[in-house]
């Protein structure tokens, strides 16, 4: 995998995360977005402050800047809140894998783990955390979709099903 390779894939994981924000989770009403689910990391709001925030630990590593705390979901009240700060830390990952170079994937990020790791390790989260989205979106009665990387490679909409 290359640097060009790698900027495809996030490409596609910022295109789903802002699809999934924009089809599904702005259907929900304010009591839906923060009602508990006993899974994982909790309601959907705590999914999504947990996928902003674990992005912008792992690219404030990368970028060579101070590692955030973890985020505690209830500074984040409400849609608009969550929103900026997923926009900011896009705009972040935005910027390091504009300057991606294919000899920085083979780089040593910590021992025995390269760079290249560290993104695929943020891509198959963010994958595992969509689904897990999706299916409390479900279990809501709101829309959800097809996630696939096919569908995003070849072109072809997300099909919103509710």
């Amino acid at each position: 995998m290359d640097a060009k390779g790698f900027n495809n894939l996030f490409e596609y994981h910022l295109t789903r995360n802002r699809e999934l924000w924009e089809q599904c989770i702005l259907t929900l009403t304010p009591e839906q977005f923060t009602h508990e689910v006993n899974y994982s990391i909790g309601s959907l709001r705590n999914q999504c402050v947990h996928l902003l925030n674990i992005d912008e630990r792992w690219f404030s590593g990368l970028r060579g800047l101070d590692v955030p705390d973890f985020a505690d979901p209830l500074t984040y009240p409400d849609f608009a809140s969550v929103r900026r700060q997923w926009d900011a830390v896009e705009a972040g990952m935005r910027e390091y894998l504009g300057g991606l170079e294919d000899e920085t994937l083979q780089r040593e990020f910590m021992p025995n783990v390269k760079v290249w790791q560290i993104l695929f390790h943020v891509l198959n989260h963010g994958t595992d955390h969509r689904a897990q989205m999706l299916a409390g979106l479900h279990a809501l009665g709101a829309p959800t979709f097809a996630q696939d990387y096919f569908f995003f490679a070849n072109g072809m909409p997300i099909k919103v099903h509710q």
